[in-house]
């Protein structure tokens, strides 16, 4: 039975339910526009539908990527929590949500990390000035310590997805459902989120390099200190006029949603003992690409005009954040009532697409030091679908 089989298998714990609504949140207005200069043309060769630029990395890698080892998913903890989850099959609560997410990944957005790892291990080869590296276990030219830790990555990556998942209840509403349901799926959100974490560092323990250690750790500490900053930003922003700066802004989408995936590039180098100069480029890709990802998402409400789609959006996105900027505090204020169409219609929507292509041009520009290869093609194609939007 496949990895695939097996989490489809899981999600028939999984009931259809939604999480509970929000309120709006919102960020103060930007101190600037970033430049987003020339955009390198798309390729010809590069497939046009996102899955498929996704399907030809994975055939490249060897096998699909997966948001958690074999291993994890059969063990009798993970299966423990699994009937627990099943309890608030019902409810409203965010951890179903997040469990058919990632069983059900259409877009392949949110294993797509461990993907990149693998890809960028592969673009870059062995080192040739190391030969001890020449005796790792290799597969399809990626070495079996690199494999691992792409696995890490995800497991951190979905242990995130899960922690975010954790109810405020203090804001609870009567629409929400019962405070036990959402005071269980709490405890089961941290439960295995944090089963999630200490599989991820037993996993890196097992790697014995300091180094890559290091990076991992430091990129989870980014990641925590990225979701408190934006929690406080949205505790302090309570009246959606209030609003920070863009530089703020940048600041925690790096240490929030890029430094995981830059950093793993850069330990995935470390793991084939490639020189820092490699390292440097690896953890550029890495940024700039999971920049225009995260762009690309916020700016989906705002560019699709399907009558299905959804009206929902995010104050903290970065069309809401550049649209204040070209507006001014007073203007926004009178706005707040037609938000999604104002937004749509000025300058902020247009602005955050040229942020995506800047970053996805960074990305490529450092893809520049790696040798032509199909993984290299593979990564210059990922980041073409990010930046792709007709």
């Amino acid at each position: 039975m496949s990895l695939r089989q097996l989490l489809l298998r899981l999600s028939g714990y999984l009931g259809a339910s939604g999480p509970p609504s929000r309120p709006w949140r919102c960020f103060r207005s930007l101190d600037s526009a970033a430049a987003a200069g020339s955009w390198r043309g798309r390729s010809s060769r590069s497939p046009a539908q996102w899955s498929q630029v996704v399907s030809e990395a994975e055939k490249i890698v060897g096998y699909p990527a997966s948001f958690m080892s074999l291993r994890c998913l059969l063990s009798d903890e993970l299966s423990n929590i699994a009937m627990q989850v099943r309890k608030l099959v019902g409810t409203r609560h965010p951890l179903l949500t997040t469990a058919r997410a990632l069983v059900h990944d259409s877009r392949h957005n949110l294993q797509l990390r461990g993907l990149v790892v693998l890809l960028i291990s592969k673009a870059a080869g062995p080192s040739a000035g190391d030969a001890s590296c020449q005796n790792y276990d290799m597969v399809s030219g990626i070495y079996s310590c690199q494999r691992s830790l792409a696995e890490i990555t995800e497991l951190i990556h979905t242990a995130l997805l899960v922690h975010r998942g954790i109810v405020n209840l203090s804001e609870l509403q009567s629409s929400d459902g019962p405070l036990k349901d959402m005071q269980f799926g709490n405890k089961i959100a941290i439960l295995s989120g944090d089963f999630l974490l200490a599989n991820a560092c037993n996993g890196l323990a097992l790697l014995q390099n300091t180094k890559v250690v290091e990076l991992l750790s430091s990129a989870l500490m980014d990641l925590v200190h990225g979701v408190y900053q934006e929690n406080s930003a949205s505790t302090k922003g309570n009246s959606i006029t209030d609003s920070i700066g863009m530089s703020t802004w940048k600041e925690q989408t790096f240490l929030s949603h890029c430094a995981l995936l830059a950093k793993s590039c850069q330990a995935a180098m470390e793991l084939a003992k490639h020189d820092a100069a490699v390292q440097d480029m690896a953890f550029q890709y890495g940024k700039h690409m999971a920049m225009s990802l995260k762009i690309n998402s916020d700016l989906q409400p705002f560019i699709k005009d399907k009558a299905s789609d959804s009206k929902t959006f995010n104050l903290n996105s970065a069309p809401v954040v550049l649209h204040q900027e070209f507006l001014g505090r007073d203007l926004w204020i009178k706005q707040i009532g037609e938000l999604r169409e104002t937004i749509k219609a000025g300058k902020g929507v247009t602005s955050a697409i040229d942020l995506c292509r800047y970053h996805g041009n960074k990305a490529l520009e450092a893809l520049e030091s790696f040798p032509p290869s199909e993984a290299r093609s593979a990564l210059e194609n990922i980041v073409f679908a990010v930046t792709r939007f007709s």
